[in-house]
């Protein structure tokens, strides 16, 4: 029976689209997912998608849709980009899944029932983006120490989880499992920031939003994010609190959750905690990565240094994106990610050491015997060297693999690809052929490049299944299972396929040039209407008006019946925006009306008015006042 390997991502926050640096994470799991599926482990790999929170409430209100619908279209965006850079998740779970909603609410009553929930109050700072409480001593500067972002007061009913009973007993688990937190710098940070000074009780619900999973015995909370979240890790296997199946009896525990360092709090401290309340099994492994900075600084939409996925792809194709990620990136600090930096390491390492030694040893076979290579009968000095390095190197990437140290791994690879150049240098293919009696040893030559080949092959696969798949197509292997890399030289031989050309070098200048053409922001064809004087516009009376009432026009697809407060003046107003906004998602939303139009009769119903908007890609989008202004103000 194949030994079973659990291998989580932290699900993604449907906030919006995952740019490059959230998108390592899947690629990662990805690499060792398929590293122990080849090593012959029944490997199961989830990831997915978080959908609740305040958040996302917030987002979908902005955009005039519902939560849900928000959620459904970030979800898609999301699982689009982790299936185009050739994932292999065996399940994408999504928390608004009818199954996991059921599986949450048991699990918080369990917790009810058993004396681990209370209710009370809550006064303090949360940060929204981070869905997180902070006390006022906790701030760094008056902001979330998480991600420096603004804090809100906030004061509300609330179910607490009693973390402080279940502290000592995580304390002398983490003592008697030291490899449960990696890196180890990262467990030390828990230990001596979080654990020692104290855990305080965690809020569990929210009563100040209502886009969660409900507290089917006290209508009004809904499940705060981190129970509802974490719980995926067991949900997605069909766990439940009066009696789970035979998935999660197979696969739990988790042999790794794979997560940002950001969120390592919540998987080495609180998660733990619930499975100890839930009388369940802890993972045993919890690996926080480090971050992909874009430059040296964070990714962030407001820096405008956001890189994403596709557009990578795009330029580079899908190996290329997934060998600079797992390459760059190191085992416990921060790596980098720039057009200059993949560009460089695309052309030193795929077009010249990998890309140049397949062409050139296929093309040289396909030359000097027709493609038929056969096994030698005798060996160099030279020739043992290099067999050599190729077992060295796949010591290397198991010893690498096994702790999650995959840029180790693929440095190991590029070595022994760069070694094998070294080889063809050393021996001058090109010299022996001209000389028939040395025939035998060119081929020896060629075949041990082609075996050198497969050995690259094989251990690229998780890391670049593309270019596995083309040296194979291209050396005509069939032999691409691990244990096939015992032992250099048990290669069968035989006729080799035709060269192609694989990873072409990348002009840096032209690239460069390309890619920040694509990245400028079109220029709008302004054509606009004959000038106006300031009196001219002094005639149209604009207003602030809060939207009191909101209902769709019969027969009409694209038009909603609005009632607006204009500070006590109420009136009607029929707009065309139905495309981009439902009655419920507009109403109570402070919009800017041109209040002194000239009556008019529109689908025979009275429009008293007009809503200032734009036209977005798909839809009209108004213009709506974040401020609070008091509805009736002048807009000048």
């Amino acid at each position: 029976m194949k030994e079973k390997f659990y291998i989580t991502t932290a699900i993604a926050y449907t906030s919006r689209k995952p740019h490059i640096g959230n998108t390592y994470e899947i690629v990662l799991t990805d690499a060792i997912a398929r590293y122990k599926r080849k090593r012959g482990y029944d490997v199961y790999f989830l990831t997915g998608t978080d959908e609740h929170g305040q958040k996302i409430q917030q987002e979908a209100e902005k955009s005039g849709i519902t939560p849900q619908q928000y959620v459904d279209g970030v979800a898609g965006q999301i699982r689009e980009i982790w299936d185009l850079m050739n994932t292999t998740y065996d399940k994408f779970i999504r928390t608004t899944d009818d199954y996991h909603v059921k599986a949450v609410q048991k699990i918080f009553k369990k917790f009810y029932d058993q004396g681990d929930i209370y209710k009370s109050e809550y006064e303090g700072h949360y940060c929204v983006p981070c869905e997180s409480f902070f006390t006022e001593t906790q701030l760094v500067e008056g902001k979330c120490p998480d991600c420096g972002r603004e804090v809100q007061k906030a004061k509300e009913e609330s179910y607490f989880f009693k973390m402080s009973k279940y502290q000592d007993r995580l304390m002398k688990y983490i003592e008697e499992n030291p490899d449960f937190i990696q890196p180890e710098s990262r467990k030390n940070e828990m230990v001596n920031n979080f654990l020692k000074p104290g855990l305080q009780d965690l809020c569990v619900s929210r009563t100040s939003f209502s886009w969660g999973i409900p507290v089917e015995f006290d209508p009004g909370h809904v499940i705060y994010v981190w129970i509802d979240a974490l719980s995926n890790y067991i949900t997605a296997l069909g766990f439940d609190p009066d009696g789970s199946g035979e998935l999660y009896n197979k696969y739990w525990p988790a042999d790794v959750h794979i997560i940002g360092k950001d969120i390592l709090r919540f998987h080495t401290i609180y998660w733990p905690i619930m499975l100890m309340a839930l009388g369940q099994p802890l993972p045993k492994k919890v690996f926080g990565h480090p971050w992909l900075m874009s430059g040296e600084d964070k990714m962030s939409k407001s820096k405008g240094n956001v890189i994403y996925a596709d557009n990578l792809v795009k330029h580079f194709g899908v190996d290329a994106v997934r060998h600079y990620l797992l390459s760059e990136m190191p085992y416990a600090n921060d790596g980098t990610i720039t057009y200059e930096n993949i560009i460089a390491r695309y052309n030193s390492e795929l077009a010249n050491t990998l890309g140049n030694l397949l062409n050139r040893t296929v093309s040289m076979s396909n030359k000097y015997f027709d493609g038929v290579i056969n096994k030698p009968t005798e060996t160099s000095e030279l020739d043992k060297e290099l067999a050599e390095k190729a077992q060295e190197a796949v010591k290397t990437v198991e010893k690498a693999m096994d702790s999650f140290k995959t840029s180790d791994a693929v440095e190991a690879i590029f070595s022994f690809a760069r070694r094998c150049n070294k080889y063809i240098d050393e021996t001058a293919p090109w010299v022996l052929a001209k000389d028939e009696e040395l025939k035998d040893r060119l081929n020896a030559v060629l075949y041990n490049l082609i075996e050198g080949l497969r050995f690259i092959a094989v251990m690229i696969e998780p890391f670049m299944p593309e270019t596995n798949a083309n040296i194979m197509s291209q050396i005509n292997s069939d032999q691409n299972d691990w244990d096939s890399i015992r032992t250099f030289g048990t290669g069968k031989g035989g006729k080799v396929g035709q060269a192609v050309a694989m990873f072409a070098r990348i002009n840096e200048e032209e690239k460069l040039a390309e890619i920040s053409a694509e990245l400028e922001p079109p220029k709008m064809d302004l054509k606009l209407k004959p000038e106006i004087s300031i009196d001219d516009f002094a005639k149209i009376d604009l207003r602030v008006a809060k939207v009191v009432e909101a209902e769709k026009v019969e027969k009409a697809d694209k038009l909603l019946k609005l009632t607006l407060d204009l500070g006590g003046n109420i009136r009607q107003v029929v707009s065309g925006i139905a495309q981009g906004y439902t009655p419920e998602t507009i109403i109570g939303k402070n919009v800017v009306v041109i209040a002194n139009l000239k009556p008019a009769k529109i689908r025979g119903i009275e429009s008293n008015g007009m809503l200032l908007a734009g036209m977005g890609e798909k839809a009209p989008v108004l213009c709506v006042l974040d401020e609070e202004l008091p509805s009736g103000t002048i807009i000048s």
